[in-house]
């Protein structure tokens, strides 16, 4: 196998990719990013040190904005960016951190430019949206992570309300990564049992209510932002592309007239394989869960079209 993955950016949600990548073997090399000097070198070794004890062989290396380091990378997986400032705008942050994804995707793209790239930074519809223009490749080969982190939680809280297993719990949602996102009751069921069938209303209503604000409540707790689930969940996705297993996850993915939606990035069903999102999966929904998912979709576009004013591309 050689193969390289590249993790942009060396924080707690970057340097656990770099770690859940390289457990699950998925590249002869992970080339983890950054641009503060020794951070991302130091986090790789520590890495590479673990892996007799858990029995890996994935090397790992870490460079200071040498993206010569991470040519012919397979998978490049984007979490730089910075987190909301008191006193700082929307708009602030958003300028902010698309013209450090915008950078990075250029950087990245010149030495790999068949790369498949997943974007983690936040905030995340637009950034992947900002990814995208940046890379100027198929948009079926850049695409964010989302849907599979909010899914996770949502089965978490399902696992604790029912006292069962959650990998017994199948699972969508729709829409934004945020209080608009669109968990789907019809389409949650624990080993085929409709989860309607056992649990009431109010206390889904609540589940979904405490998904929605699940970045949240960690923030609340930590003062920080998650890191432990977002690195499983691309660790997920860059595994189900790697080994082309065709998952269907719920990823942050352009939509050009699925859904009755034109030209967004948007939390949909997909298949995911080698060549990234092989379809976006149609659902069939009602008419209450199409209104959620067009004010959803407004939501995003609204910041897209932020972004777009600031005409950074």
């Amino acid at each position: 196998m050689d193969r390289r993955i590249t993790v942009i950016g060396a924080g707690n949600v970057g340097a656990t990719v770099a770690q859940e990548i390289a457990r699950k073997d998925l590249a002869k090399e992970v080339v983890l990013v950054d641009v503060k000097e020794g951070t991302a070198e130091g986090k790789a070794l520590d890495m590479w040190q673990t892996s007799s004890i858990l029995n890996f062989d994935s090397r790992v290396v870490g460079v200071t904005n040498d993206y010569l380091r991470t040519r012919n990378s397979s998978v490049i997986v984007i979490t730089a960016g910075i987190p909301r400032k008191p006193g700082m705008s929307r708009d602030d942050l958003i300028k902010t951190n698309a013209a450090i994804v915008k950078e990075v995707t250029e950087r990245s793209v010149k030495y790999s430019p068949d790369a498949i790239i997943i974007v983690v930074s936040n905030p995340l519809d637009v950034m992947t949206y900002a990814a995208y223009l940046a890379a100027n490749k198929s948009p079926n080969k850049v695409f964010g992570m989302a849907g599979v982190l909010d899914t996770g939680r949502y089965k978490a809280f399902l696992a604790e309300a029912l006292n069962i297993s959650p990998k017994d719990i199948h699972a969508l949602l729709l829409g934004s990564h945020g209080d608009t996102m669109v968990p789907l009751k019809r389409y949650t069921s624990v080993s085929g049992i409709p989860v309607t069938d056992l649990l009431g209303d109010d206390v889904l209503d609540k589940i979904i209510e405490r998904t929605r604000k699940g970045g949240g409540e960690l923030v609340n707790l930590m003062g920080t932002s998650a890191w432990y689930a977002p690195g499983a969940a691309v660790a997920a996705m860059v595994d189900a592309i790697i080994r082309d297993q065709h998952r269907v996850f719920p990823v942050c993915a352009y939509v050009d007239g699925e859904y009755g939606l034109k030209d967004i990035y948007l939390g949909v069903p997909v298949i995911l394989g080698k060549n990234g999102i092989e379809r976006i999966i149609h659902l069939n929904l009602d008419e209450h869960e199409m209104k959620l998912l067009m004010d959803s979709a407004k939501s995003v576009k609204e910041v897209m079209n932020v972004l777009d004013e600031m005409k950074l591309f």
